[in-house]
């Protein structure tokens, strides 16, 4: 059994902004399930959706939105939601790897912990990935609206919470960019 999840209700709520990109060669803005399932989770949560885009499965043009919103002010998170599988169409893993400073290997060990409590070893065929670059972070979630829920549910909903104990990213965030 996972342990709680602890909120210290004594400290105020911060609000990040987040910016969410659906990487896909068959969706279009009228049926992006997982980006709408992911938008809906960061409204309830009280964070800012500050961006929203669809992109095709293209190497380049997803590293371009992420160096884009990496050196936006306004964006704190940057998450996506498809492209993680094995196929060779799926390069969004590749493209978050290139412009990474800093890979967080935790949050695939325990997305992944999470997944196979649903899917079993199905959970092999994701390559879900998380980082940071430029004091921004970037996070690499599989396409489906379960995964999108795990790792909302399971991790971003608490680590992106400045209340959550002992730790959390959010409480971090400035210095992230330190020398």
């Amino acid at each position: 059994m996972p342990p709680p999840h602890r909120i210290d209700e004594a400290k105020t709520f911060v609000p990040v902004r987040i910016a969410v990109m659906t990487v896909s060669d068959t969706r279009d803005a009228s049926d992006d399930e997982s980006g709408d399932t992911l938008a809906k989770r960061i409204a309830d949560a009280g964070h800012v959706l500050a961006a929203r885009t669809l992109l095709k499965d293209d190497q380049a043009a997803i590293a371009a939105q992420l160096r884009a919103w990496i050196a936006d002010p306004g964006i704190d998170v940057v998450i996506s939601t498809g492209g993680t599988g094995l196929t060779g169409r799926d390069v969004t893993v590749e493209a978050f790897r290139s412009v990474f400073e800093k890979e967080i290997d935790g949050f695939s060990v325990i997305f992944h912990q999470i997944s196979y409590e649903k899917i079993g070893t199905s959970t092999l065929q994701s390559r879900a990935c998380a980082g940071t670059a430029g004091g921004t972070y970037l996070f690499a979630l599989p396409g489906s609206p379960g995964a999108v829920k795990d790792g909302w549910d399971g991790i971003l909903k608490w680590q992106l919470d400045i209340r959550h104990r002992p730790c959390n990213f959010v409480e971090i965030m400035p210095r992230l960019t330190e020398k």
